[in-house]
């Protein structure tokens, strides 16, 4: 009976992986969250760049160059989704096995959400650009306005707070697990704030958010390269 139970022991799969194959969060991931700070700026300060009233405002819409580095901005964007993806695992790499689930429940739904308001303002964008091409403001305003609104309410309300929700519920586990300096976590403590219930008053300042997410991701990138260089 021994010999059979060592048998049936030996033969048993593990899914304990040597600690030389272990797959580790590479370098490049927090290098992905300066690319996606500074795409998100890119796109949020052209964006902002819309005619407050875009029917008798015809200039900015009118020109092609402005109406092409719109487009090349909103091209990016999806790889601005996936540099967040990024950014997201290299923190919950910081985070590691000690984390509360009420908080990393917050910390992904959020993450995912604030990707998938990211591509609706991207898509309702490019639709107003692209109607630019065939035809002016002025011949159909209140398809305009519509797509105004649609534009700015997506960008101010719904990408803003799920990004101050995200910012707060990492800024919260960063907090209590101690992996982040202390000045940063009240620097994303205020950003969280400003932009859930200040943000849509204030015009461009929904560039707090990739500011935080710059200050964060080379914070991680430094502390990476620490060991290298010693």
């Amino acid at each position: 009976m021994g010999t059979g139970d060592a048998r049936e022991e030996n033969a048993m799969p593990t899914t304990e992986a040597p600690p030389e194959r272990a797959l580790k969060t590479p370098r490049a991931a927090a290098v992905a969250g300066v690319l996606c700070a500074l795409i998100l700026a890119t796109v949020i300060i052209l964006v902002r760049q819309l005619p407050a009233d875009v029917v008798t405002d015809t200039g900015w819409l009118a020109n092609p160059s402005h109406r092409d580095t719109l487009n090349v901005a909103l091209e990016l964007v999806p790889f601005a989704g996936i540099f967040f993806l990024w950014f997201m695992g290299a923190i919950r790499d910081r985070v590691g096995a000690a984390e509360d689930k009420f908080f990393a429940m917050l910390f992904l739904g959020s993450g995912l959400l604030f990707v998938a308001m990211l591509f609706v303002l991207a898509e309702a964008a490019s639709g107003l650009v692209a109607a630019a091409d065939s035809a002016p403001p002025t011949t159909e305003p209140q398809f305009w306005r519509f797509g105004q609104h649609l534009v700015l309410t997506v960008l101010a309300s719904y990408v803003t707070r799920m990004a101050a929700v995200f910012t707060l519920s990492t800024t919260t586990i960063a907090q209590r697990l101690g992996i982040l300096p202390r000045w940063l976590c009240r620097l994303g403590f205020l950003c969280a704030i400003f932009l859930m219930f200040v943000a849509r008053s204030v015009p461009w300042s929904e560039l707090l958010f990739p500011a935080w997410i710059l200050a964060v991701s080379g914070h991680i990138l430094l502390r990476q390269l620490r060991p290298r260089a010693a």
